[in-house]
């Protein structure tokens, strides 16, 4: 039993991305973040290599993966809990892992993993993760319509993605390629009221039939108008109108306002992952 990690996509094995396939819903994130690489090239998130990470069982058959795409946090995929303990060892024994020190994991792998390093870390976030059951429209409806965002929408994008990432501390602002990319199928969203746009929400293009929203933000001086909630729900009809059969997104569990609009809108619990900071 191992882990192996490397910063070759040609050497992580067709079977760690099989095992990723195979639970589109809990893998969301890091099946959306192998697309980027795949379609924008190992750079897609910033100058350093990324680093691919598989765990062999005694058997040899590869069940579970890691990947690192630094400033971000390393994203555990869905392990075998025997994995998570020796993840925790490889993180000292492995120089592509040296400096590694935040974790985007299920919460009680979290815990696994900070129990193995008995050493100090801390929760800095805790997410839900949701999926779509009946779609439901905002009740009552806020003024305004949606539309797609275009190419001419690009200024606008850059500034309120930059805003968002700022709002929500992550550690970098999407780039235009990102952005570009996803104009080209129609996975940005604006909300205008009165002819001026007012929010956004976006939508990743499905894999394997599952779709993930996200950024969804309102600019601060046009909040409480519902405008978020109008936005998230054309987001999730035209994923649906895309291709995917399940729909899904993150919440802060501690902002309750989002997490009451989106189960307004029909979102149900499947799960918390929390992010960790070792040290």
């Amino acid at each position: 039993m191992t882990w192996t990690f490397s910063t070759d996509p040609a050497a992580w094995p067709a079977a760690a991305r099989a095992s990723l396939a195979a639970r589109p819903v809990v893998n969301t994130s890091l099946l959306s973040v192998i697309d980027a690489l795949d379609r924008r090239g190992p750079h897609a998130y910033g100058d350093s290599e990324p680093v691919f990470g598989w765990w062999t069982g005694p058997d040899g058959t590869v069940d579970g993966a890691v990947l690192h795409t630094p400033p971000y946090p390393m994203l555990l995929g869905v392990l075998p809990p025997e994995a998570v303990r020796p993840l925790a060892g490889a993180l000292t024994a492995d120089p592509l892992l040296a400096g590694v020190t935040r974790f985007n994991a299920r919460r009680a792998d979290a815990r696994a993993l900070a129990e193995a390093w008995g050493g100090p870390a801390r929760v800095a976030e805790e997410l839900r993760l949701y999926r779509l059951g009946t779609l439901t429209a905002p009740d009552p409806a806020p003024g305004g319509r949606a539309r797609q965002a275009t190419e001419a929408d690009l200024p606008l994008l850059v500034r309120w993605t930059a805003e968002f990432s700022r709002e929500c501390a992550i550690p970098v602002a999407p780039s235009e390629a990102s952005l570009r990319d996803r104009i080209s199928y129609g996975g940005y969203l604006v909300w205008e009221d009165g002819g001026r746009p007012v929010a956004l929400a976006g939508f990743f293009r499905p894999i394997g039939s599952a779709s993930r929203i996200g950024p969804v933000y309102t600019p601060p001086a046009e909040r409480r108008r519902g405008y978020a909630a109008g936005v998230t729900h054309a987001a999730c009809a035209a994923a649906r109108r895309a291709g995917a059969a399940e729909v899904l997104l993150f919440t802060d569990l501690a902002n309750p306002t989002s997490n009451g609009v989106y189960r307004r809108l029909g979102f149900t619990p499947v799960e918390d992952r929390v992010e960790l900071v070792r040290g």
